[in-house]
């Protein structure tokens, strides 16, 4: 039955991006990351001699796995105009999907089918996956490719020294495309490598042979993905030196760019290492913290068990799980490195996240087992409740999903001001149709009006209808459209005309300055 209950969910998420994934933004990276994308294309066209893709801004430190694969259908023309940014959240969304089915598999592998389908759900409510998986055209991606070389990791573990030549081909495919979008990749080769190693120790005798022959068998992994990260990622394979470049710059890596903690404004540069611990606080939904608090505690009531051979082998296919979900939180508190936009640059540690959690909840409810049934169904309608719940407000947020927050932040509306709100302007698009609306309605045909952008101005260029024309020309602007993110609705004057409203929020306005003079038309 569960098994049966967690495709029918995998099939409704496919439902659900197959009739929504044209109903959304364009992010602020995408322009930039489509054009590394083609010319990466062009790199290759080229026989490797156009190498402008290494000299773009600094692109080159990422792999370019999915925007090379955007820009194909680009080339091949699939898709143009309007419809190629449709396209790419559509590919990003199939990533998404992915990655909801590793997650199922994984916690499957490890704690059953219940567990399976628990996972499946908490990361299907989860705003920050299921919303944010047709706009985060590289987190996504990224967390995918990390989930499935966890996966892979699992398996290495469970057939050492010896694994199948299936489960070493998925592990150098998804360590190569993982490598093929960010330098994070290393994280996934570190949990393996300390699972091989917690393994070798376990053994009764012949360790250094087993180590060895482990070590061996996965070199047809090594150089799959070896040969995938060069092929996404050309410019790390140019120099010896590269990949460690990269991994400095990104260790170091700050800018001019303000974000939000609890109500506090600061630079990106001087986040506290509690920020990644923070927003997943407030962002992942109730049941999911339920989940992991209950984890937590089966985890420290199994540790004196561990004592033992037996417990210890039992638990070593866990081990990358949780290295996997509190390494990285564990890193950002240690190290505070800059961080904005909440959990976006770290969302590949959702799924494990949610392997965890589903795993907590089934336990406990396996542990109700000797309770009175009265008590079991309480608990079953509880969580069928919160379950709803969250589908309701990623309902009424639709297709801003992304935005959700738990009762923790005061749901959506207690957190504006005191947490990112619509960082990527994926509201723009609506407003932009608000905007034509507008002018049409006017009778403008034949008119010219520019229009000022709190964004990049393609994000509204590609919807705004004849006649209109982004500018970044803001004092000459006869419009202006603006996210309310981090309040840059109040850059410039002008009279609210059409809003973009979500749960009782306004997400995005358009202001017409048509009538301003003088100084009244100056940015502030």
């Amino acid at each position: 039955m569960a098994r049966g209950l967690a495709l029918a969910v995998l099939a409704l998420a496919g439902v659900f991006v197959l009739l929504t994934f044209d109903q959304h933004g364009i992010s602020n990276d995408e322009e930039v990351q489509h054009v590394y994308g083609r010319l990466l294309l062009d790199f290759y066209a080229s026989g490797f001699a156009d190498r402008q893709a290494f000299e773009y801004k600094n692109l080159y430190l990422y792999g370019g796995f999915f925007d090379l694969l955007a820009a194909a259908f680009d080339r091949a023309g699939v898709a143009e105009g309007p419809a190629l940014w449709d396209l790419r959240h559509l590919i990003s969304a199939i990533f998404g999907l992915l990655g909801l089915a590793g997650t199922w598999l994984l916690a499957r592998r490890l704690a059953g089918e219940w567990a399976g389908l628990a996972a499946l759900v908490l990361l299907s409510i989860t705003g920050s996956w299921s919303g944010a998986m047709f706009t985060h055209t590289k987190d996504i991606p990224f967390a995918t490719t990390m989930l499935w070389a966890l996966y892979f990791s699992v398996r290495v573990l469970d057939t050492l020294p010896a694994p199948p030549w299936r489960v070493l081909a998925g592990l150098g495919v998804a360590l190569g495309c993982a490598f093929g979008l960010r330098i994070g990749a290393v994280f996934a080769v570190f949990y393996l490598g300390v699972g091989v190693l917690a393994a070798t120790a376990l053994q009764p005798g012949g360790r250094v042979r087993f180590l060895l022959r482990g070590v061996l068998a996965l070199l047809p992994a090594a150089a799959i993905a070896l040969a995938l990260g060069a092929l996404f990622w050309p410019w790390a394979a140019m120099e010896p030196g590269n990949v460690l470049t990269a991994m400095r710059a990104f260790s170091h890596f700050s800018f001019e760019l303000d974000t939000v903690l609890a109500g506090r404004v600061m630079n990106v540069g001087e986040v506290p290492g509690h920020y990644l611990a923070a927003y997943l606080l407030v962002r992942l939904p109730e049941l999911f913290l339920a989940g992991l608090a209950l984890a937590l505690l089966l985890g420290v009531r199994a540790v004196p068990a561990l004592a033992g051979e037996q417990a210890l082998r039992a638990a070593l296919p866990w081990l990358p799980v949780v290295l996997a979900a509190l390494f990285p939180l564990v890193y950002t508190l240690l190290a505070a490195p800059p961080l904005y936009n909440g959990l976006r640059h770290f969302s590949f540690v959702l799924p494990p996240l949610a392997v965890l959690a589903g795993m907590g909840l089934v336990r406990a409810w396996h542990g109700l087992s000797v309770r009175p049934p009265l008590l079991r169904r309480a608990v079953l309608g509880a969580c069928a409740l919160a379950v709803l719940g969250q589908l309701g407000q990623l309902a009424r947020l639709h297709p801003y999903e992304y935005l959700a927050y738990n009762r923790l932040a005061g749901g959506v509306q207690g957190a504006v001001g005191r947490w990112e709100q619509d960082y990527w302007a994926s509201s723009l698009r609506e407003a932009v149709h608000a905007l034509n609306a507008l002018v049409a309605r006017e009778g403008g045909a034949g008119r010219h009006y520019s229009v000022a952008v709190c964004a990049e101005p393609l994000q509204a260029q590609v919807w705004l209808a004849p006649g209109l024309r982004a500018t970044r020309d803001w004092w000459g602007a006869d419009f202006y459209l603006s996210p309310t993110h981090m309040g840059c609705d109040e850059a410039m004057r002008g009279r609210v005309v059409a809003q973009v409203e979500r749960a009782g929020l306004v997400l995005a306005v358009v202001k017409d300055r048509r009538a301003l003079v003088g100084e009244e038309r100056r940015p502030r």
